[in-house]
């Protein structure tokens, strides 16, 4: 971020009464245990283990990403399906073994509850993995809102995930800021009305640049959101 683009900033934080997170990537690093639970497959089929930096830039996209990398398979391949629920099966046994909060996010989010400022968490992750998650990693009890991919009709890109998240913080959505490490979550976040912040310590997927996904503004750590945000 280049804190000298105040309008910008200023922009960002005016009227500001909520946050939005995205969960994987931007809250918490959950690659290790997606990872993991890809890497248990290729073990059990005969095949080493792959290095994390090789499927960590596609957790954004889910059990589809970690397939694609781990075992080449597509949705559209006929033993997608089967595959897809022996890795979130794997997945969900191991959810929180290593999964842990980016550097700064606690220090962020009581920052946020000190302020009196709502705050809450909106992902693709369904709601089977992302409630038990959220519990064990400590967010659940000061999150205003954690809403799931199934949680309402649509997931992300759609805005209504981040509208429902909105109205059960109580706050109206041009009057939340939304937070992001991938296209999607800026695409919905514009759509719903939101200010929105691309997050560049995430997993960015493989598509276009952050710098193309007409975010308000592009910050590099959890520390940066605190200044923009006027927060001690």
């Amino acid at each position: 971020m280049n804190l000298t683009a105040s309008e910008s900033v200023l922009e960002l934080r005016s009227g500001v009464r909520a946050v939005l997170f995205d969960l994987d990537g931007t809250l918490v690093d959950s690659a290790p245990d997606l990872a993991g639970a890809a890497n248990e497959m290729r073990l059990m089929r005969g095949l080493p283990a792959l290095d994390l930096a090789q499927l960590r830039p596609m957790v954004g996209a889910g059990a589809r990403g970690m397939l694609g990398v781990a075992l080449q398979i597509r949705p559209e391949d006929a033993q997608y399906e089967a595959l897809k629920d022996e890795f979130l099966s794997r997945y969900e046994a191991r959810l929180s073994l290593e999964t842990r909060l980016f550097q700064d996010v606690q220090t962020l989010l009581d920052a946020l509850v000190a302020a009196d400022m709502a705050w809450g968490i909106v992902t693709n992750k369904a709601e089977r993995f992302a409630l038990p998650l959220t519990r064990a990693l400590g967010l659940h009890d000061s999150a205003r809102a954690v809403v799931g991919g199934d949680t309402t009709p649509h997931a992300k890109p759609h805005p209504a995930p981040l509208l429902e998240a909105a109205k059960r913080a109580g706050v109206a959505p041009e009057q939340c800021v939304y937070v992001g490490d991938d296209e999607r979550d800026i695409v919905a976040g514009r759509a719903a009305g939101m200010r929105t912040v691309a997050a560049a310590w995430g997993y960015l997927g493989n598509g276009k640049p952050i710098e193309e996904w007409r975010a308000d503004i592009v910050l590099s750590s959890p520390a940066q959101l605190l200044q923009v945000l006027g927060l001690p």
